[in-house]
């Protein structure tokens, strides 16, 4: 099973600002295409920076002081922005995307092509849209790309039913030690949020400590 790229879900047409931008200028843009961040990219279009709606309130924030930084009009985007940028490439999989974006506790990122241009832009809401999928298709996909790859595993002795993304399975896999292998490539369909297991012998693996919804 193959799941989809960064290059899929991607936003192409990117509002980008070059450091040199000023802080009012940003906010428009920001309102105007009703976005939370822009790229700031240099003169070959690659991403130096990234400024957020976070790094526009902080300024502002900083204004309540005795003494501010200074002036927010008078801010660009080179020294208002957060670098270096945390990027992606448009053939990582939505799912190495996320975690790049948990482990580095980023919103979204720029992506760059093998020259480090910026070609799109990626953020958290875009990869959420696999769990957008429909039931029957990931059901689809469970019973044909999952229980008939697995060799040994008999499609017809196992029940699914998928609500919400939600995943159950029921009947008999065989052999039971095939039990974590399916279990482990159900969950990994894009689209699935749980996968209980409600095969034969379920319970007694559960007593065991295996868990029953994964």
């Amino acid at each position: 099973m193959q799941h989809r790229a960064v290059k899929d879900v991607m936003t192409q047409d990117v509002v980008q600002v070059p450091p040199e931008t000023g802080f009012r200028e940003i906010v428009t843009l920001l309102a105007e295409f009703d976005i939370t961040a822009v790229p700031v990219v240099d003169g070959e279009g690659r991403p130096v920076g990234v400024v957020s709606e976070a790094d526009l309130v902080r300024i502002q924030a900083a204004q309540g002081f005795p003494s501010p930084p200074s002036e927010p009009g008078a801010l660009t985007a080179g020294e208002l922005m957060t670098s270096p940028p945390i990027c992606t490439t448009p053939e990582v999989s939505v799912v190495g995307a996320a975690r790049l974006m948990n482990d580095r506790k980023v919103k979204r990122l720029p992506v760059v092509d093998g020259t480090g241009r910026l070609v799109g832009m990626v953020s958290r809401g875009d990869l959420l849209r696999v769990f957008l999928r429909d039931d029957r298709t990931i059901r689809a996909e469970i019973v044909e790309e999952v229980l008939h790859e697995v060799a040994g595993v008999s499609p017809a002795a196992v029940g699914v039913e998928v609500e919400q993304g939600q995943v159950v399975l029921s009947g008999t896999i065989e052999p039971p030690e095939l039990v974590p292998l399916v279990l482990r490539l159900c969950r990994s369909v894009e689209g699935v949020v749980s996968v209980t297991d409600r095969t034969a012998g379920a319970a007694s693996r559960s007593a065991s400590g295996s868990d029953v919804t994964v």
